[in-house]
């Protein structure tokens, strides 16, 4: 159905879908001096204001529409005017201090006019934007007659808007400024007080609210100082938010509860519970932020100091893992192996198997980055081999970030079954198993599909993707990276819509679509590393490289490559060193420079070379067998390529072994 949705913001918030073809975004300005004049017109009603009000007011508000309304109200209320038959008068000349000069000023000033009532809306404003008569009456403890006279002076005064009638109304502030006002009026220890008696009231009259709003009770005890009450509420509130993927919200529901737990006495309870907080508050900001933002890196090193601290309990072996994570995604691969390192030793001394699954697979992971494929397997497959083993254990169902508070939450879970294949096809595929590495990265998608899980699936077509597009199957790579797309969406995946986005673009550049394929490489480039990672940059480059070079764009191309080549020599990350140098020298081949080009490809078949990996190998091979054929090296390039084909196992074809096996015969022949 065709839907039209308006959404109003100030200017300091930055939406993410301006630029998209059916967004249009209006500016309201701040009205200008023939519109303030006539809205303070209408709001005094058939009566004529004096000029000199009306320049006062039109002046002191600055074009604001409510600053104006409120600013005209507090001065029909002020006493400074006398009501004549059409027009208002003032009794003296009004100095320029009478008529306040801000917004908080004016709303304040309504308020103390309002003195008789002030009380009530004092109260309104510490529950909430919203309240019900029936809470109300429970807190403020008047007689009815006394609080339906109050809220009826409140309601004539516009201040607050009625729906229903008592004992069943609900009352709304007309502007969360108003209820700012009110509540910022209150003396310290008056605020604490009423905020406990809302609490109070809310556990006798709505026992019920604490499971479907803890939050609600959260800030009342915050504000009402009981720390212990409010920790409890916001633990709740965080994970009932996760629960609901509502990643943002949990995330600052968390760290409100750390600010509270920070206000009791450091003991071992408190460090626990502080854990607890971070640990969940890491899963969170992993979704609502990204693997390698800032804020996720601060909460997993702060859980890892507390960790330690307590005795690097088992049950929270997913720390060290998770702060692996974040330096492996944000290109920091030392770091990364070394949390990967410890726990591997603490799990081997503890005889703890999901702990050393965990530890391989992020050692896998780790060396798979860093171009150290047969180390990367041998972690990986004995990663499988100990999952396999614990299958019937909870392990087999997920390992959980953000798990230290039980049943009711949807935490990040680990599958280390599920990412130790998808990883494991990358590996074998570069280490020249093009077969088994298909067969690792299907089985990965359907067990990720068979567990429901979407940030496993994500992950899973993630790798597949990159799989797909390293054997140029177009078509299999539009299709995993739509699916990715969608799931990262759906479920609000920064990192993963941003990588669909780039192998989306790469799909359309090469079907021929040059000039919006591009575009979306860059955009999903800029949108991955605005989540602070960094880790698969080379690889992405190397697309964005490619989409030029068909665009004929050979220098942007150049540079492109040279900036990944020297992100590889700062980060480690040499999974694609070969390939870069490779397609380096393809681009200086296009310029007409056969030496330059050449002396890149040995380069290349080096690096393959050294790090035993025979898909890169073979290409390096076939592109310097093509510069020495073109030199007339017939034989060298013959000698160059045979061996390297040869190793291949038949029966499985793949792009590249179809044209070493074309040179080969033309060399041949």
């Amino acid at each position: 159905m065709p839907v039209l949705l308006i959404v109003t913001f100030r200017p300091v918030f930055h939406p993410p879908w301006t630029g998209q073809p059916r967004v249009t975004t209006l500016a309201l300005n701040r009205l200008d001096r023939r519109n303030r004049t006539a809205l303070v017109r209408h709001i005094a009603g058939d009566k004529a204001l004096p000029p000199e009000v009306i320049d006062q007011i039109t002046d002191r508000t600055d074009g604001v529409p409510l600053f104006i309304e409120e600013l005209t109200k507090s001065v029909l209320e002020s006493g400074l005017l006398r009501e004549e038959a059409d027009r208002y008068v003032l009794d003296w000349t009004s100095p320029p201090f009478a008529i306040p000069t801000t917004l908080h000023d004016s709303l304040l000033a309504r308020l103390d006019r309002l003195a008789s009532v002030r009380f009530v809306a004092q109260i309104g404003a510490a529950i909430g934007r919203e309240f019900s008569y029936e809470l109300l009456r429970a807190v403020s403890r008047l007689s009815e007659a006394e609080l339906e006279a109050a809220l009826g002076r409140l309601v004539a005064s516009e201040l607050v808007f009625q729906r229903g009638t008592p004992p069943d109304a609900v009352y709304t502030f007309k502007h969360a400024l108003v209820q700012d006002a009110a509540h910022g009026s209150l003396l310290r220890s008056s605020r604490q007080q009423l905020h406990a008696q809302i609490a109070e009231a809310l556990e006798t009259q709505s026992a019920a609210l604490m499971d479907s709003q803890p939050e609600l009770f959260a800030q009342h005890y915050t504000e009402a100082g009981l720390v212990e009450k409010s920790v409890s509420c916001w633990g709740k509130a965080g994970h009932r938010s996760a629960a609901r993927s509502a990643m943002a919200e949990a995330a600052a529901q968390f760290q409100k509860g750390l600010d509270q737990l920070s206000l009791l006495p450091v003991i071992l309870e408190r460090q626990r519970q502080e854990l607890e907080f971070n640990d969940a508050l890491s899963a969170a900001l992993i979704a609502a932020k990204g693997f390698g933002a800032p804020e996720t890196g601060h909460a997993h090193a702060r859980a890892r100091k507390l960790w330690e601290q307590l005795g690097s309990p088992s049950e929270f072996f997913q720390i060290p893992y998770g702060q692996s994570i974040y330096h492996v995604v944000r290109g920091e691969l030392d770091l990364a192996q070394r949390s990967a390192e410890d726990l591997l030793r603490l799990s081997r001394q503890r005889n703890d198997p999901g702990g050393l699954v965990l530890g391989h697979f992020s050692s896998g992971r780790n060396l798979m980055f860093c171009g150290k494929f047969a180390a990367s397997r041998s972690h990986l497959e004995r990663a499988l081999a100990l999952y396999d083993l614990t299958a019937q254990r909870p392990l087999a169902h997920g390992i959980e970030i953000g798990s230290g508070w039980g049943t009711g939450t949807r935490p990040l879970k680990i599958h280390p079954g599920v990412n130790s294949r998808s990883f494991l096809g990358i590996v074998l595929f570069c280490l020249g198993f093009p077969d088994q590495a298909f067969a690792q990265s299907t089985a990965a998608i359907v067990e990720a599909r068979r567990l429901a899980d979407p940030p496993s699936l994500a992950l899973t077509l993630a790798l597949g993707s990159v799989l797909a597009s390293l054997v140029g199957d177009n078509a299999a790579l539009g299709k995993l990276a739509g699916q990715r797309v969608a799931v990262a969406t759906e479920q609000g995946l920064p990192i993963w819509r941003a990588q669909g986005t780039i192998y989306r673009g790469w799909v359309k550049a090469k079907i021929g679509d040059l000039a919006e394929g591009i575009s979306a490489l860059r955009s999903g480039l800029t949108a991955f590393r605005a989540t602070g990672a960094e880790a698969g940059i080379p690889h992405y480059n190397a697309l964005l490289a490619e989409a030029c070079e068909l665009a004929g764009q050979i220098e942007e191309g150049l540079t492109l490559l040279d900036d990944a080549l020297e992100f590889t020599e700062r980060t480690g990350e040499r999974w694609f060193a070969a390939e870069l140098n490779r397609r380096k020298g393809q681009l200086m081949l296009r310029q007409g420079n056969a030496r330059a080009a050449e002396e890149m490809h040995r380069k290349a078949l080096s690096i393959a070379e050294e790090q035993e990996a025979k898909l890169w190998e073979l290409r390096a091979s076939v592109s310097l067998a093509r510069v020495r054929r073109d030199q007339g090296r017939h034989a060298e390039a013959l000698n160059l390529l045979a061996p390297i084909y040869g190793w291949f196992t038949e029966g499985f074809d793949t792009p590249d072994l179809k044209e070493a096996k074309t040179l080969l015969d033309e060399l041949s022949a």
